[in-house]
């Protein structure tokens, strides 16, 4: 009689057979809920067969009404816990079987309104707690299929029948068991209710979550793996951005090209794992060593952009030159005794119509001429 209650209770967010990117969920969380439900629906009818032990009690149906609902109600719960232990639910996109359940559900209700019509309404109570819990993850078709068959059910007994349908309370027991009738499924759906605020939050918390997560992925989008600085991509669309707004605002703009000294010498002397390490440290230091309104990339293996708004010529030279002073001075010891790891790079300014590619290019030639000049040094285009 109140065996429904709970017939979907448990099924929140990871109750569902896929998440929104269509990935199954682990098998093994599908089963513990699936398990779990099945558990609290045999209580469930637990709790039916005791409120109809009382009407048998007080004379109003006969003692094996109690017995023969529990029986079905357990038989039924198993039958669905054998397909979910079998993993046949899990061919099927709603691996609750809602629609299936809710029929069964309804037939046991429906059934023993039949064979006990002097507490018909005790029973057909319960049909809109079923309805309320499973809407809680039908969809369209399938809350129309459950309706559909459960009208089929109810509108015949109604109509094709003359059975008096009824809930006797002349006496005090009788009372006492439809108030008990009332209270428990009242009580399921104050369940149902908290159930649904439950879900909310939890949907709020994933919501929070999600939107973290989508942060975090355009941030990697965004960032070199290895050194934390921007990726190529990233920083090329910066400097379009800044080329276009040192033209609109007539400022001036300098760029940076920066190539670590040496290093396939330092991979192939100290390892891949150590020239990881160099370039984080590379990088962390140029971090802490340049202006808020500037940017740095990595263009491409040991080679970095750094894009310095509002620098003229001298300007970008010299913050290149002191952070080539700082890089030469660090203690690379740390990484391996005698490491020595300097920078060479090429400065250029932005020129009138100058487009990113000849920009770039100037910036280029400047670092290979300070390469060409020995290396540890600045050059300006």
């Amino acid at each position: 009689m109140i065996g429904a209650a709970s017939l979907l209770e448990g099924q929140g967010s990871d109750g569902k057979v896929a998440l929104a990117n269509g990935m199954p969920l682990d098998m093994s969380r599908r089963v513990a809920h699936r398990r779990h439900t099945y558990g609290v629906q045999i209580v469930s009818y637990g709790l039916g067969a005791a409120v109809l032990l009382i009407y048998a009690y007080a004379g109003a149906i006969t003692i094996l009404i109690p017995s023969a609902f529990f029986v079905a109600g357990v038989s039924l719960i198993g039958l669905f816990a054998v397909l979910s232990e079998t993993h046949i639910n899990d061919r099927f996109e709603d691996h609750y079987l809602t629609v299936f359940q809710v029929a069964a559900h309804v037939m046991v209700q429906l059934g023993f309104l039949l064979a006990a019509p002097e507490i018909g309404y005790a029973f057909l109570n319960v049909l809109f707690l079923i309805f309320g819990v499973a809407a809680l993850r039908m969809t369209t078709r399938q809350a129309t299929i459950a309706w559909t068959l459960t009208a089929a059910g109810v509108a015949p007994i109604f109509l094709l029948t003359r059975i008096p349908i009824g809930l006797p309370v002349a006496t005090a027991t009788e009372r006492l068991a439809a108030a008990l009738c009332f209270v428990l499924t009242i009580g399921q759906c104050a369940f149902v209710g908290l159930y649904g605020d439950s879900l909310r939050k939890k949907l709020y918390r994933r919501g929070v979550e999600l939107g973290e997560a989508y942060r975090r992925i355009e941030e990697l989008a965004e960032l070199d793996e290895l050194t934390g600085s921007f990726n190529r991509r990233c920083i090329m669309r910066m400097l379009d951005d800044e080329i276009r707004r040192a033209r609109r605002t007539s400022s001036p703009c300098s760029i940076a090209l920066i190539d670590l000294d040496w290093f396939k010498r330092i991979n192939d002397a100290y390892g891949h794992p150590t020239g990881d390490e160099v370039l984080r440290t590379f990088a962390i230091t140029v971090f802490a060593n340049i202006r808020n309104i500037d940017r740095f990339g990595r263009y491409g293996g040991e080679e970095f952009l750094l894009i310095l708004p509002d620098a003229p010529d001298d300007t970008g030279a010299r913050i290149l030159d002191r952070l080539r002073a700082i890089i030469a001075e660090l203690d690379w010891s740390a990484f391996s005794p005698g490491m020595r790891v300097t920078i060479s790079a090429g400065v250029a300014t932005l020129q009138p119509d100058e487009t990113p590619d000849t920009f770039l290019a100037r910036a280029d030639s400047a670092l290979y001429a300070a390469k060409a000049r020995g290396r540890n040094r600045i050059a300006s285009a």
